[in-house]
């Protein structure tokens, strides 16, 4: 099916099932609202799902993984070869996510959405959409049709892990230079210029960095990313990791799986799924606030505010799985916690003004 035929499937939040939430919450022996942002992701996974019955037992963070040209202009510290050592350990079981996933009872999958010269490992999902991208400061990042095959592909995985019982995402990324389109993509998106939204990524020195915002105001300037048309965007300055995302919170929408965004690759590719279909907005559940500088302005856009402020800018879906022992300590309160009416203590109201 085409990608515009997809979108206009995803439909409204349910609102009854948000109230359903709300009042079992309310219902729970403690002060309203008590649990503060815990309660409001409960009641957003229940107003996606249509159900007040929520379950998180099942779930896994899909690692997409690409390349991109442009580190070709020295944005990172790090040659592109490391895109494909970190995939190979992510297949292993070894990188900083796999070990916070263990703890969090979370599948890992790593994706090939477009590795340089990548030739397979076992445990890396083959969904290549090209071999790396095209450096942003010379050409476009991809075509306009990968840009919208890599956007599908991500739905694509979200209909895989429902198929298999999965009923929580976490979005993660490994791509040597992807904190550089990503910028280019907020940007875009946010109308601000890149000496504000550009970060150091991984570790660039102040000479690393002042580069980074020249190769970033370069692409900007020579691509003319349009601001109303998220796929001209991802095709123009994206990368293949970001597009994979924007599909996986669509996915998440049209299939009812909530989807945890990470930092700022994520957030960027979260704000250009509600810029394709508003109503994509229902799945998202936002993990932390990263330190790169367009990582709270993302989420603001969004509309989203983040359950943790650890600093953290490590990628490979760290923040989101860190968020996923929070949602289960909230579920167990939902879900097991005793009510008003089992210790009978009249129940608090709502007040409002002087008392």
């Amino acid at each position: 099916m085409e990608l515009e035929a997809l979108l206009t499937q995803i439909g409204l939040e349910d609102g009854q099932a948000r109230q359903r939430a709300r009042a079992r919450w309310a219902a729970c022996a403690k002060p309203l609202g008590g649990l503060g942002l815990l309660e409001t992701a409960l009641e957003d996974i229940a107003a996606l799902t249509g159900s007040a019955e929520i379950d998180l037992s099942q779930r896994a963070v899909l690692v997409l993984c690409a390349d991109n040209g442009v580190t070709a202009q020295g944005v990172s510290q790090s040659p592109s070869s490391v895109t494909a050592a970190v995939a190979e350990n992510l297949a292993r079981g070894r990188t900083s996510v796999c070990r916070m996933a263990q703890v969090a009872r979370c599948r890992v999958v790593p994706v090939d959405m477009g590795i340089l010269n990548f030739p397979g490992k076992e445990g890396v999902l083959d969904r290549r959409v090209g071999n790396g991208t095209g450096d942003i400061s010379h050409e476009p990042a991809m075509t306009r049709a990968q840009a919208e095959r890599a956007v599908r592909t991500g739905i694509e995985l979200v209909e895989r892990e429902k198929a298999q019982g999965t009923k929580l995402l976490a979005t993660g990324e490994m791509g040597i230079g992807n904190t550089t389109t990503a910028t280019a993509v907020a940007c875009t998106l946010l109308g601000r210029p890149a000496e504000e939204l550009t970060g150091r990524g991984a570790g660039l020195s102040d000479r690393g960095l002042e580069r980074k915002i020249q190769v970033i105001r370069q692409a900007l300037r020579d691509r003319r990313p349009d601001p109303s048309d998220p796929l001209d965007m991802l095709a123009k300055v994206g990368g293949f990791d970001l597009a994979g995302m924007c599909g996986i919170f669509l996915g998440g929408a049209l299939y009812g799986v909530p989807v945890l965004i990470d930092g700022v690759i994520s957030a960027a590719a979260a704000l250009c799924a509600v810029r394709l279909c508003p109503h994509g907005k229902k799945a998202l559940v936002a993990s932390h606030v990263s330190a790169e500088p367009a990582g709270a302005q993302l989420l603001a856009a969004l509309g989203k505010a983040p359950l943790i402020a650890a600093g953290m800018h490590l990628g490979e879906g760290t923040g989101a799985v860190a968020a996923i022992p929070l949602l289960d300590m909230a579920c167990a309160v939902y879900q097991s916690a005793y009510t008003f009416d089992d210790c009978g203590i009249p129940p608090y109201q709502p007040l409002g003004g002087e008392s």
